[in-house]
């Protein structure tokens, strides 16, 4: 479920793209080549040969429906389909997915693009970790997994036609639901073909934006979500949090967060079990702070925090949040992220809240 509400996190502003007819829309196909990155020592045994990919693209092009178009320089939006190799078939297998994303253009001159491009989606492997069968793959244990997409690339354009030149990083994890989980990072360079297809001219008023300026919003949101911690094969503990935060945006593409986190992860008890804890013991208490994209009702977060009380300190002094909101009209926000400890994730966290408005 948890994959599936990623996916779809992302594909609430691709969707929204696709409901105006107005826009050029076209097709792309890339070759990708790339290598498995070890991260840590103990995969040292797995990047054994060239990672081998190929995608095909369904993207739009928006041309101005909407006021944060214009501020965020005319994005493209769509989705891929990927399938290809990882750099290990015996151990690792083949993996395939789908993930929604958007492209931010960085420089456009003449011909020339140069874009930003953020992806997220759901992805499967065909082997993972089994202590009988395939113990080596200490990466991956589950065939279901979150797929994220970050690029640069190139675009140069002829008429409708136009060549693309990439250098991407794709990253497949569970986000901690099942252990082992030190997920794969793959380095690609790709070169595709892109054609648009269907293109019109946009001469209606922009709808302007949801989102309030220059102004304090206070949020409120609560979150659950579980884990799963070693030996494998064992249970799976649950997770509350509670998140209070300040909010300012200073212009459509700038905002900042400062909040305060207050968890409980269940999972701190069997941390060190020859230690009787209660349930105050193991409640974790941090102060953060984030960068906010908004793109009118749908916002990416990028922040990191640090513990103010964590009597067993089970993981590192600092901790890390990606986020997607979809905030409603009425003041409700939907939040998927992902929380992690540098490298390594520590929880997939899912919540709704509530956005206030300061006067």
């Amino acid at each position: 479920m948890l994959k599936i509400n990623l996916f779809l996190g992302v594909l609430l502003l691709v969707g929204n793209a696709f409901s105006q007819s107005e826009r050029a829309w076209g097709l792309e196909a890339r070759f990708k080549a790339g290598f498995l990155a070890a991260h840590r020592g103990v995969m040292g045994h797995l990047p054994e040969e060239h990672a081998f990919a190929g995608e095909l693209t369904y993207y739009v092009r928006t041309k101005g429906e909407k006021q944060w178009h214009k501020s965020a320089g005319y994005p493209t939006t769509g989705v891929t389909v990927f399938g290809g190799t990882v750099g290990n078939l015996e151990i690792l297998g083949t993996y395939y997915g789908s993930y929604g994303f958007i492209e931010f253009p960085f420089v456009k001159a003449g011909f020339y693009e140069l874009y930003g491009k953020l992806g997220a989606g759901l992805g499967y492997g065909t082997k993972v970790f089994d202590a009988i069968e395939n113990p080596k793959n200490v990466a991956m244990s589950s065939h279901l997994d979150a797929m994220i997409c970050l690029a640069l690339k190139s675009r140069f354009s002829f008429g409708r036609d136009a060549i693309t030149l990439g250098l991407d990083m794709t990253h497949f994890s569970n986000g901690a639901s099942k252990v082992p989980n030190l997920g794969l990072n793959l380095p690609y360079l790709s070169l595709g073909y892109a054609r648009d297809i269907k293109s019109k001219q946009i001469d209606s008023i922009p709808k302007p934006n949801v989102v309030s300026f220059r102004k304090w919003h206070v949020n409120v949101t609560g979150i659950v979500s579980f884990k799963e911690i070693f030996p494998t094969g064992g249970r799976k503990y649950p997770v509350y949090a509670l998140n209070s935060s300040f909010r300012w945006f200073s212009r459509p593409k700038v905002g900042v967060e400062f909040g305060v986190d207050v968890i409980s992860k269940q999972a701190v008890l069997d941390y060190k079990p020859e230690i009787q804890k209660s349930q105050w013991d193991i409640l974790q208490t941090g102060v953060y702070a984030a960068y906010l994209l908004p793109l009118d009702q749908f916002h990416f977060a990028l922040g990191m925090g640090w513990y103010v009380k964590d009597k067993y300190q089970p993981e590192d002094a600092m901790y890390h949040r990606v986020s997607m909101r979809y905030h409603l009209k009425n003041g409700v926000n939907l939040n998927l992220g992902l929380k992690s400890h540098w490298a390594r994730a520590d929880y997939v966290e899912w919540g709704i809240g509530y956005n206030f408005k300061l006067k």
